[in-house]
């Protein structure tokens, strides 16, 4: 069976105040392969990309410090630990475009609602926010993040507090 080589790509068209500029889905996390994808299928009315900053936890590793493409290079660089689940693109005539990747392992109804949601006008998501949305789970676990008292609130063996003294 061939694969489908279509760009799964959904830009809208920008407004101030809106937090993503567009959904891109690529079908691997190879970063090398999919953004030559990209970027060679790129709307040619949102400008040529000349420069590209991903999320490194979306991508096997090692991350590309450039990708060839049909026009040339592209240079690629990273955000520095953030798992943002975004990537910026840098166009030609200046603009960047903040564009939600949405994971290959999504389902296509899952896919296609992420893509929607990131080019709906006035749209006031995070990345991580509408993926979780989305999926309908949480994009970490809340016992690795909210503690009390060096002790998780999320502890799967809870126990009895002990009994107050009243005076």
């Amino acid at each position: 069976m061939a694969r489908d080589n279509s760009l799964r790509l959904s830009m809208g068209d920008a407004v101030p105040g809106d937090r993503l500029d567009g959904g891109w889905w690529p079908r691997s996390r190879d970063l090398g392969a999919e953004l030559a994808h990209l970027i060679d299928r790129f709307p040619v009315e949102h400008g040529r990309v000349v420069r590209v900053v991903c999320s490194p936890p979306d991508w096997d590793q090692p991350m590309p410090r450039r990708v060839a493409v049909g026009t040339g290079f592209v240079k690629v660089g990273s955000f520095p630990s953030d798992d943002t689940h975004m990537i910026l693109l840098r166009t030609s005539d200046r603009r960047l475009l903040h564009v939600l990747v949405v994971p290959p392992h999504f389902t296509d109804a899952q896919g296609a609602e992420a893509m929607l949601a990131a080019a709906t006008r006035r749209n006031t998501h995070t990345a991580v926010s509408l993926l979780d949305t989305v999926t309908g789970e949480l994009d970490v676990d809340p016992s690795s993040e909210w503690t009390d008292d060096g002790g998780s609130c999320w502890d799967p063996d809870p126990v009895d507090a002990p009994e107050r003294r009243t005076a």
